[in-house]
């Protein structure tokens, strides 16, 4: 994932000798590089409506980027919309919030659009939302989509009070969407966590994992998440597959096909009987 050049400012030597006492401590005002300005992507639905994602123009979060996760699970549900009609979702590390935007057009019950709680990429992603024609409403309340700030691993309750009351046994997200967050290693196990805390307790919930191994060389620690979710008794399957035309990064090293290639998971709770399968199985 390449970054930007360093950008070193070279003074000449004899530059200070009629420096003002004044202006000793003050840098000039092109001293430091300018932040990049907000970017705008565009993702096109299946019967043409366009949706409008506006990013911020750098973030250490990696929110800065479309990625290509992102895009297919959004793909994925166009697809395959029962996955997320009438079902509550949480997308965590969302950036722009694209696939949440795509479920609540969908008509997810209700969809909550997460990121760190930075103000600018909290307040990107409820500019996506409120910039949304698909979404557009008369009143606030009304939306099915809310955006909100959440640090991984964290308590669950401010996510939770989204949906408002759920009965006992009834309590969490039916669907959970976590686009290319994998290649963050040591957030695994809060990753995890955050999944145990929001997913609903019932065989049917998923939490959609989808990425790309960016940084092919890792990719044994990419795929080590779902090791630590099977070690927390959830049980994972790969659902898709896809090879984009281009990497994301085209000048970053690393097999290019690997760094093409899109993968999909679901992390779930065992039915019964699979509880009871690998109790025999102990």
């Amino acid at each position: 994932m390449s970054k930007p050049e360093e950008v070193v400012n070279q003074v000449p030597e004899d530059e200070g000798s009629d420096i003002g006492a004044g202006g000793l401590f003050e840098d000039p005002p092109d001293f430091y590089p300018p932040s990049p300005p907000p970017t705008t992507e565009h993702y096109t639905m299946k019967n043409g409506d366009d949706i409008t994602l506006h990013l911020v123009g750098h973030s250490p979060l990696e929110a800065h980027t479309l990625w290509n996760g992102a895009v297919i699970i959004s793909q994925y549900f166009e697809e395959h919309p029962e996955e997320v009609k009438d079902r509550t979702v949480l997308e965590i590390g969302a950036a722009a919030g694209l696939p949440s935007l795509v479920a609540a057009v969908l008509g997810a019950k209700k969809a909550v659009v997460t990121d760190f709680p930075d103000p600018d990429i909290v307040g990107v992603m409820w500019k996506n939302i409120r910039g949304c024609p698909m979404l557009a409403v008369d009143r606030e309340e009304d939306r099915n989509i809310v955006a909100d700030g959440y640090v991984w691993g964290a308590k669950q309750a401010p996510l939770l009070a989204h949906l408002g009351e759920q009965k006992e046994g009834e309590i969490g997200f039916d669907v959970l969407i976590l686009a290319d967050l994998l290649f963050r290693h040591s957030e695994h196990s809060k990753l995890v966590d955050t999944i145990q805390f929001t997913l609903k307790k019932k065989p049917d919930s998923k939490a959609f994992v989808v990425f790309t191994s960016y940084r092919p060389w890792l990719q044994h620690k990419d795929l080590a998440f779902f090791d630590l979710a099977r070690e927390r008794g959830f049980i994972v399957d790969k659902f898709l597959e896809v090879k984009t035309e281009k990497p994301l990064f085209e000048n970053d090293p690393g097999d290019e096909e690997i760094r093409k290639t899109v993968t999909g998971w679901t992390v779930r709770w065992p039915t019964e009987e699979e509880k009871a399968a690998a109790k025999a199985d102990a």
